[in-house]
This record gives C-alpha cells, structure tokens and sequence, in this order.
C-alpha cells in the first residue's frame, strides 16, 4: 500500500500531473512516468464515477491518486473514496466551518461521518475490516484556497483538526480578486504570500498547480511540497506540436 498521506504530512515533495481525459489508458501510461501522485480532476475534467473507477483500476496501486471532487459535499467526497482514492482534494472551501465539513464528510466515525458503505475501496466487501480500520490513518483530506475569501480566513482554516494540506489555485483566486488570469500580478502574488506565511508559521503542508515546472519552481523554492505540474491534454497536444514541427524541419532538410 502507497504511504500518500504520511509522505504528505512529512511535507516531502510530491510530483504530480493533472488528468481530466475519461479514458483509463491515457492514466495508465501516465502512472508509468514515475510520478508520486496522480490529481484526478472530477471537478472540471470529464471523470463521472464510472470514469473515476476504470482509471483508478487501470492505475492500480501503482501510483496514488488524488480525486478532486466537484463540491465540498458529501456524497462526491464519499464516492471517490468509496471507489479507492487516496483522498480527495476539495475545491471553494473559504471557511473553517467548511474545511470542518469536509473533514467529516472523510473520516469515519468516531473522527467523522462518513457513509459505510460496500465498495471497491472495502475490496467489494473481503476487505472491509481492513480499509476501515486503516482509513482514517490513510485518506489524505486536502482543501483548495482559490477565493479571496480564503485568503481572509486562512487563520481560521490551517487550525482545523484533520486537514491535511492546502492546495493554492493560482487561477481561481486571481478571478475572485479581479484578476483573472493574472496570476503574477502583485494582489494575487501577495494573496498566496499570506498563505504561504500562513502555513508555514503553523507546520501546514502546502501545494500548488501550474501549468508548467517552471511556473511551479518558485513556489518550491518558497515551501510549496506538493507540486502539479502539467494537464494531459496539453501534455498530449503540446508532444504532437512538437513532433511535427520537427518532421516538418527534418523532411525540409531532406529537400
């Protein structure tokens, strides 16, 4: 079994890439790149429970997935990982009572509330004893900062029992400040620095995504540990432009 959550506390730098195509092959051959984590994105991506389960099959144990949900609600955060996530990421949570939500929606009792169910996570019942003993210990329970409102309760936020780490969205929160898209404009710069001091001024593990590494080096160099990097479609698309821009150099060459 993966150690995500343990690794993630211990505030290791953890590498990953997001994937929104349905299709479990394309994570398959993803899983084998050598990534820490994978970050499924049920929130914006195309991945339904069907989509979720055949990707989280195709992957196995191999590499740990993540599941960002599409709401801070209970029954997305319980399907994903009823169906075998190691935990989920939860987007728009701009308050404490929120992240507190999120936290028991899961966690098991006594620690939560969580459904009790029989799933793919249970090993469709065989393993049932085992993953509910284990759960709590194991499921990684990360909530997004992506609204100014966030920024404004993020005191409140990082001293809630049973999150794990925050993840910054760059994007979300530039728009919810004004600025959309500007990411490196000095409002959100210094939004993300007051969670950054945050975070750190408590022990809190923290992330970021970006659609490059080199958009996301500067915010490992200032603590960030867990770190997505990259989108499968661009990856994919960005490749193929690649290659044919060097066919095409290659065959003029030829002339």
């Amino acid at each position: 079994m993966h150690d995500f959550r343990a690794r993630l506390r211990r505030r290791e730098k953890l590498l990953g890439t997001l994937l929104t195509l349905p299709d479990p092959a394309v994570a398959e051959i993803v899983a084998g790149a050598g990534f820490d984590w994978l970050f499924l994105d049920a929130e914006h991506g195309a991945l339904e429970t069907r989509e979720l389960r055949a990707i989280l099959q195709a992957v196995d144990h191999r590499v740990p997935c993540v599941v960002r949900v599409a709401a801070a609600a209970d029954v997305p955060i319980k399907k994903a990982l009823d169906l075998g996530a190691a935990g989920v990421i939860v987007p728009q949570v701009q308050t404490a009572e929120q992240a507190r939500e999120v936290v028991r929606y899961a966690r098991y009792s006594p620690q939560g509330a969580r459904g009790v169910g029989l799933a793919r996570a249970h090993g469709y019942g065989f393993g049932f004893a085992d993953y509910i003993a284990s759960a709590n210990e194991r499921i990684a329970v990360i909530v997004q900062v992506e609204h100014a409102r966030a920024v404004e309760e993020i005191d409140a936020i990082v001293e809630v029992d049973g999150i794990d780490a925050l993840l910054l969205g760059p994007y979300d929160l530039s728009a919810s400040l004004g600025k959309m898209g500007e990411v490196d404009d000095a409002v959100v710069v210094a939004a993300i620095e007051r969670v950054i001091e945050r975070c750190r001024a408590v022990g809190m593990p923290l992330g970021i995504f970006g659609v490059s590494a080199d958009a996301v080096a500067p915010y490992a160099a200032r603590g960030c540990t867990l770190l997505v990097a990259g989108v499968d479609t661009l990856l994919i698309g960005s490749a193929a432009r690649e290659l044919k821009l060097a066919l095409a150099a290659a065959v003029t060459e030829d002339r």
